[in-house]
């Protein structure tokens, strides 16, 4: 079962546990393993005197305890490989990074109005970000979330979510009574909007054709009005039958997937 969850997603399973364990062996036993690897890699406030520019970025890979560390690779088991099938790995592996930079920036920022001061780690940011992009390329999908009896959309929940990270980050912020950095979660959200937006308007933009003459001509709305509407129905079905594969993974696993299933879905990574 392992060996079927896609590459990019399985890696930075890995990563995560194998950080956590180095947390564990090296540091001390306190509650939050505030250890001597979190002391040097975790994220510092950037006017503090142990700041790196690296814990940007090495600050996603640990946690600080066991049930820390389950809630985010549960989540990016569960969302991050629909994701990654969707994306193809470098796209995903760009994304992910992306929002935990993002959040991490989020965080930094938000220090400068509240003195700064402590360490922050997890994975959080990327994985809210993981959850924005979840809702967004399946917003009608629904999910179960313990402990509601029933299923939601997944746009409801993913709006759900951050309304409440919101709530509770200025609640935190008013209180002083919370260790989590809810405006970080936010911050791997907006970035990950931010990121998604800048894709599909990419994507959006018109394409150029060659000439038997190598000149090149961009979109004419009126000549090519007919080409247009065959790529768009092109497009459409080569969509139809990704989500069809991909709705065949969540209910039976990729190794139930045919060869030429398997082969769709990879050349439909590689178009995005």
């Amino acid at each position: 079962m392992f060996r079927s969850i896609p590459t990019v997603t399985r890696n930075l399973l890995i990563i995560n546990i194998l950080c956590y364990l180095a947390q564990v062996l090296i540091g001390p036993n306190s509650p939050y393993l505030l250890d001597t690897l979190s002391q040097w890699c975790g994220l510092r406030f950037f006017l503090a005197p142990d700041f790196h520019f690296y814990q940007l970025f090495t600050y996603m890979f640990l946690h600080g305890s066991f049930y820390h560390l389950f809630g985010n690779m549960f989540a990016l088991w569960m969302f991050g490989r629909i994701i990654e099938q969707v994306w193809g790995p470098k796209k995903f592996l760009f994304y992910y990074i992306f929002c935990g930079i993002g959040a991490g920036l989020t965080q930094e920022i938000l220090q400068v109005f509240t003195a700064g001061g402590g360490v922050t780690i997890g994975a959080s940011g990327a994985i809210f970000g993981i959850l924005l992009a979840f809702g967004m390329i399946y917003p009608n999908e629904k999910i179960f979330i313990i402990p509601i009896p029933v299923p939601i959309k997944a746009k409801w929940f993913v709006i759900f979510y951050a309304a409440l990270e919101l709530f509770l980050g200025f609640n935190a912020g008013r209180t002083g009574s919370d260790n989590v950095a809810h405006m970080a979660h936010i911050g791997g959200m907006l970035f990950g909007l931010l990121l998604i937006l800048y894709w599909r308007r990419q994507e959006q933009r018109p394409r150029v054709y060659r000439r038997p003459k190598d000149q090149e001509v961009k979109f004419n709305q009126t000549a090519t009005r007919e080409d247009d509407m065959a790529y768009n129905a092109r497009k459409r079905e080569r969509q139809e039958e990704v989500d069809r594969i991909l709705d065949k993974i969540r209910k039976s696993g990729y190794d139930s997937l045919t060869k030429e299933e398997k082969q769709r879905l990879f050349e439909a990574s590689r178009e995005r």
